[in-house]
């Protein structure tokens, strides 16, 4: 199994990015294809101990920079790591790929250049997300398309309720729309058709609206949304995660009896911290294209590259596209 890097995405490249793939090469059983400049992956691996047995170099010899027009990279940014990446999994040099990199350009490519499913009305960001359940629940969409269809968000459901079972093996995956209301007759007109879609579709093991408040109570494993509504609960998530960790960690720090107190629940609060950090979680899939597409967090460590190389890895090995190819192939007949 070969995976593909944009060693070259990211806050902190390509040096995290380089650690996390010698680290998944070493427990994952992966071989790595790192895309960026040779010369400068070769001398941050030499000054920083890190072992490339396992890990190819490919040249690129530009970055695209975050704030570029994300259509760029398809045609005009041909050179820059991304790009490369990008050209390398389409031609079958790897079995899927991972950038920390601009998440509209990785959606942009994701979709002219790997290319749509069959059958997909739009690809979408799967994030999974921390929860009640210890394996959190999928967020889809988490950002890509701010206004939607019905139809499209039934094929969420679908596509989402295809990684939960094949990767994280929730079987059959509970799916839930997100809406300010339980009834079925809550929300807006698409959320309204969505609801009326998703249940009527066999495929799906639809359990109906979750309201706001009840996102983190392990009521589903696909939490369905259009992207605006999605990403503002996926940033609600991590900063309610965030603010809790502060708070806590001050609370312990108050005076001696609670100093003591924090030594003696210090593997509680350490099991605790890790559920809430995305670095566990690895990145969001592009679901809805034809090959594993994984966005690691832009200020991914190499903790959080080796977990999203984790996910691209089971992505190819469970055949996610190809499954959900074939559901959404199923529902159009």
């Amino acid at each position: 199994m070969k995976i593909i890097i944009d060693a070259f995405g990211g806050d902190h490249a390509p040096l995290e990015p380089l650690k996390g793939a010698a680290d998944a090469v070493k427990e994952l059983g992966v071989e790595i294809l790192a895309v960026g400049d040779i010369a400068k992956m070769e001398a941050c691996c030499k000054e920083n101990n890190i072992d490339t047995t396992g890990i190819e170099f490919k040249q690129a010899d530009e970055v695209f920079d975050m704030h570029e027009d994300p259509m760029d990279i398809v045609k005009k940014r041909t050179n820059t790591s991304l790009h490369v990446a990008f050209k390398a999994l389409a031609a079958g040099e790897g079995d899927a790929m991972v950038s920390a990199g601009s998440t509209g350009a990785l959606l942009m490519g994701a979709t002219f250049i790997i290319k749509r499913i069959k059958g997909c009305k739009r690809p979408a960001l799967g994030a999974v997300v921390p929860g009640k359940h210890p394996d959190g629940f999928m967020l889809i969409d988490s950002g890509a398309n701010n206004e939607v269809r019905p139809e499209m968000l039934e094929q969420f459901g679908l596509m989402g309720s295809v990684y939960m079972e094949k990767v994280m093996g929730r079987t059959p995956a509970r799916v839930g729309l997100l809406n300010n209301g339980a009834e079925e007759t809550k929300g807006p007109e698409v959320q309204k058709a969505a609801h009326a879609l998703m249940a009527a579709n066999p495929n799906i093991n639809f359990v109906g609206n979750i309201e706001g408040r009840e996102v983190l109570n392990d009521h589903v494993d696909v939490l369905v949304a259009d992207g605006f509504s999605g990403n503002i609960a996926l940033k609600s998530v991590e900063g309610a995660a965030s603010f809790m960790n502060k708070m806590l960690k001050d609370m312990f720090k108050t005076n001696a009896v609670t100093m003591f107190a924090a030594v003696l629940l210090k593997k509680y609060l350490k099991e605790f911290k890790s559920k809430m950090d995305y670095r566990y979680y690895g990145g969001a899939p592009v679901m809805g294209v034809n090959k594993g597409v994984i966005k690691a967090h832009g200020a991914s460590d190499a903790l959080a590259f080796k977990n999203a190389i984790r996910q691209a890895k089971l992505y190819a090995e469970y055949d996610v596209s190809g499954i959900i190819a074939e559901k959404i192939a199923g529902s159009e007949e």
